[in-house]
């Protein structure tokens, strides 16, 4: 892992246990903000490790809005874990401490079990979504994700993400601009 991600994904999670160390109101919300911003460095470095974890924050913040009650205590000491596993540089313990939260968020409660892998799938199709705001193709965007460019494209073409996209200059104006800095 290139010391730039660990550095980005340590800060990321850091931020996580701020969070989630003290219940309040705003958790989700503040964990959804921190899951996009997130998911920009993932485009940019288009690494696993980033979209997990922007996966990851993003289904904790819809799993604790269904459920504000919810003991996510077993869920910090696995954010702790990792942290530790980040700070002295143990790649392969932070890659199966993710798969454990996974795991955890999966078993947190019965009803959340029903439909945790739903909101795990539509994290990575929102979160695709967002890495095409960012400029990746949806082809690049699906396979980063694991995804289909079929669910994809299905949940974009739903959003007015091609509406705010910006407007392509043809070729002959770019060629025109080019050569105007040259002249």
């Amino acid at each position: 892992m290139e010391s730039a991600v660990r550095n980005d994904a340590l800060q990321i999670i850091k931020r996580v246990l701020e969070i989630l160390e003290t219940k309040e109101e705003k958790d989700t919300m503040e964990l959804k903000e921190l899951s996009n911003n997130t998911i920009h460095n993932a485009s940019i470095f288009q690494d696993e490790c980033s979209i997990s974890i922007a996966v990851l924050i993003y289904a904790l913040s819809k799993i604790i809005e269904r459920n504000p009650e919810l003991d996510y205590s077993r869920v910090f000491n696995f954010l702790k874990e990792a942290r530790d596993s980040l700070e002295n540089d143990k790649e392969e313990e932070f890659d199966t401490t993710i798969k454990k939260l996974f795991s955890e968020i999966s078993r947190l409660d019965s009803k959340i079990r029903l439909y945790v892998q739903e909101v795990i799938n539509q994290a990575q199709i929102k979160k695709g979504s967002k890495l095409c705001e960012h400029g990746l193709s949806c082809a690049k965007a699906s396979q980063i994700l694991g995804i289909s460019q079929w669910e994809l494209m299905n949940y974009i073409g739903k959003t007015n993400l091609a509406e705010n996209a910006p407007q392509i200059i043809d070729a002959k104006a770019r060629l025109k601009f080019a050569r105007s800095l040259f002249a």
